[in-house]
C-alpha cells in the first residue's frame, strides 16, 4: 500500500475553531462552549475530523476548482451525494455512502442502490495540550435602549496537532464487489465506466487515468497551504495553515511521523528529533520519496533550533524549508515519480 503520510502542527493563540453551542453546565445561559475531549491529562481543545475535512474541501472547490458533488438531503435525516467518482473529484478522494432508489434501465420501475466508498484521504482531528478554556463576557447595546444583551463564549491558546494519510493506490480506483465498502459503483455508473474504457481487465474494478489521479493528489496535498476555516473567525481570526509539517510517501498504510510531535507537552520542544531520527531509520527501506519538513520561521521554542541542524540517518534525503515550501518540494517530488507511484 504507497501512501503519502503527514503530521502537523496548527497555532492558535486566541480560537474558538469548533464549538458545541450553549454550555449547560456554565452559570450563564447563552455561554457557548468550545469542543473539548478528555484525557488522562486533563481537558483538551479540539476540532473535529468532519469540520476538517469541511474546510480541505473548500480550499479544493474554491482555490482549485474542483466540481464537488452536490448533495441530496433525503427524509429528515439523511443526506448523499452523487457517488460518482469519475465526474466529482471530492467523491473519489473524501469517498461516501449513498442509498437511492433509481430506475432500472430507464423504466418506471425502481430498485434500492447502496454505494460506498472508503475514503482514501483519511485525518485525525485537531487536538490542543490540556488547558482550562477561557470564558468571554461581551455585551450587545448598540443603537437600541433598555438593558444590553449579555453573551458569552469560550477560547484558548493552544497548538493543535493532526495527522492525515492518502492512500494512492485507492485514488483514482474503484471497485464494484457486491459486499459493504467494496460496492463502490452502481450498475449504471459501471456501464458508464465501461463505456470510456476504465475497467481493468477482467476484474470487478475501474481506474482512472494517471494524469486525473495525480492531480487529485497533488491538489488534495497542495491546498493545505491555504487551509481555512473555522468557528469564531470574526472575533478571533485564527490562521490554521500549518506553521509546522512532515511529509513523505511510504510504503506501508502507517503514518510513521504520529510521535514526533510529542503531544504531552512542550517544555522539550515541538519536535522530538530523538523519534524523528528512529522512525527514519526504522522505516528507511518503506520510504517512497524524500522526507520534506516544513517549519515557519519563529514558530515554536529555543530547543527546536536544533532542527536546523539536524542531520538524518544515512541515505535518507530529508528537506528543510518554509511549510509552504515543503508542501510544493513534495509535490513536486510526486509529480517527478508520478509514474512509478501510480502503478500497481
Amino acid at each position: 500500500m504507497k501512501t503519502i503520510v503527514g503530521t502537523y502542527l496548527i497555532n492558535a493563540p486566541f480560537s474558538a475553531l469548533n464549538n458545541k453551542g450553549i454550555d449547560t453546565r456554565s452559570g450563564n445561559e447563552n455561554e457557548v462552549a468550545t469542543k473539548t475531549i478528555q484525557s488522562p491529562e486533563g481537558r483538551r481543545p479540539y476540532v473535529s475530523a468532519q469540520a476538517l475535512r469541511f474546510w480541505w474541501r473548500n480550499v479544493l472547490e474554491q482555490k482549485y476548482s474542483w466540481e464537488c458533488s452536490p448533495v441530496n438531503k433525503i427524509g429528515d435525516n439523511q443526506a448523499i451525494t452523487f457517488a460518482d467518482p469519475l465526474v466529482y473529484p471530492d467523491d473519489d478522494l473524501f469517498g461516501y455512502m449513498s442509498a437511492r432508489k433509481v430506475e432500472i434501465e430507464g423504466k418506471k420501475k425502481t430498485q434500492n442502490v447502496t454505494v460506498t466508498r472508503v475514503s482514501p484521504l483519511k485525518c485525525s482531528p485537531l487536538i490542543g495540550l490540556p488547558i482550562s478554556p477561557n470564558s468571554d463576557f461581551g455585551v450587545m447595546n448598540r443603537k437600541f435602549e433598555g438593558n444590553p444583551v449579555l453573551f458569552n463564549h469560550q477560547f484558548y491558546s493552544n497548538i493543535l496537532k493532526g495527522i492525515f494519510a492518502l492512500d494512492i493506490d485507492s485514488a483514482g480506483t474503484f471497485t464494484a464487489i457486491d459486499k459493504p465498502g467494496s460496492k463502490n459503483l452502481s450498475d449504471d455508473l459501471i456501464r458508464e465506466y465501461d463505456s470510456q474504457n476504465l475497467r481493468i481487465g477482467s476484474e470487478n474494478k475501474f481506474r482512472l487515468n494517471d494524469d486525473i489521479r495525480i492531480k487529485r493528489i497533488l491538489d488534495t496535498i497542495s491546498a493545505l497551504k491555504y487551509l481555512s476555516g473555522g468557528a469564531m473567525q470574526t472575533l478571533h481570526h485564527t490562521d490554521v495553515t500549518p506553521k509546522a509539517i512532515i511529509l513523505s510517501a511510504v510504503n506501508s498504510g502507517n503514518n510513521i511521523f504520529m510521535d514526533v510531535f510529542p503531544h504531552n507537552n512542550y517544555e522539550d520542544g515541538l519536535i522530538n528529533l530523538d523519534a524523528l531520527t528512529e522512525v527514519l531509520t526504522d522505516y528507511k527501506d518503506d520510504l517512497l520519496t524524500g522526507v520534506y519538513i516544513g517549519w515557519f520561521s519563529g514558530f515554536g521554542t529555543e530547543k527546536d533550533k536544533e532542527l536546523q541542524h539536524y542531520k538524518p540517518p544515512a541515505g535518507i534525503q530529508l528537506t528543510l524549508s518554509s511549510p509552504a515550501q515543503a508542501i510544493d518540494l513534495f509535490t513536486k517530488e510526486l509529480l517527478e515519480n508520478s509514474e512509478k507511484l501510480l502503478s500497481s
